[in-house]
C-alpha cells in the first residue's frame, strides 16, 4: 500500500519500520521536528520529509491508499482525510470513546482506573471520535507512570494495532465500528491553565 504517515517519536519510527518491512510504499512523513526519529529514519532511507505543525495540500502525495497516524499532535483536515482511497488511522492510548482528549493516559491514572487500552480508529473531523478499526486492553497495575504505562504497555500496543488493521486493510477487510456515544468522556489537556473560578 502506498502510505502517509504522520507522527513523532518511538512509536512512529517503529510503524516507520513495520511498513517498510510489510512492503509498503511510505511515500512521504509528516513529524514537527527535523530531529525527530521519524525525521532522521525517513532522511536515512530517502523518504520525504515535512517538518510542520500544519498539513497543507502540498504535504499530502497522490495516490495513497492510507494515511496513518503514530503519536500525531497534529490535526488532519479534510482534504488530507479525503485523499488516500481507504482514508486516515490514527492511534489513541485509551478505550475510545473513554478519555477523548490529548492526556488519555495522565487522565486514566490520575482517575485511578485499573483497566485502560488502545485503539486504531478512523480520523473525522472530531477529536478522537471516529469509527474504531481495532482495539484492546490492559492492566494499569500499581506503580505505572503515565511514562511506564506508554513505554511499557500503550507503545507497543498500537504497534500491534496498527499492523493488525494495516494487515486487514491488505485483505480487503476494513473494520469499522462506531463508537458508543453513551461512553464517551473528554478531558482537557492536563495541565491547562486554570480560569479564574476554577478550584
Amino acid at each position: 500500500m502506498r502510505v502517509l504517515l504522520i507522527g513523532q517519536k518511538w512509536l512512529a519510527a517503529q510503524v516507520l519500520g513495520l511498513c517498510q518491512q510489510r512492503g509498503d510504499d511510505v511515500a512521504a512523513v509528516i513529524t514537527t521536528s527535523a530531529e525527530d526519529r521519524l525525521a532522521i529514519a525517513a532522511r536515512r532511507d530517502g523518504i520525504p520529509a515535512h517538518i510542520t505543525a500544519r498539513i497543507e495540500p502540498q504535504h499530502v502525495p497522490a495516490g495513497l491508499d492510507v494515511i496513518v497516524c503514530a503519536h500525531a499532535h497534529v490535526f488532519v483536515p479534510a482534504f488530507a482525510r479525503q485523499a488516500p482511497r481507504l482514508g486516515a488511522l490514527g492511534y489513541h492510548p485509551s478505550l475510545l470513546p473513554r478519555h477523548r482528549g490529548r492526556d488519555a493516559i495522565r487522565w486514566a491514572i490520575h482517575m485511578r482506573e485499573v483497566v485502560t487500552g488502545g485503539t486504531v480508529y478512523w480520523l473525522d473531523d472530531g477529536a478522537d471520535t471516529g469509527p474504531i478499526a481495532a482495539q484492546d486492553w490492559c492492566w494499569v497495575t500499581p506503580g505505572d507512570t503515565e511514562q511506564s504505562l506508554w513505554r511499557d504497555k500503550l507503545a507497543p500496543m498500537g504497534l500491534r494495532l496498527i499492523g493488525q488493521v494495516l494487515a486487514q486493510l491488505d485483505q480487503g477487510i476494513c473494520p469499522r465500528v462506531d463508537q458508543p456515544p453513551e461512553m464517551a468522556t473528554w478531558e482537557p489537556a492536563f495541565d491547562r491553565p486554570r480560569l479564574g473560578g476554577d478550584p
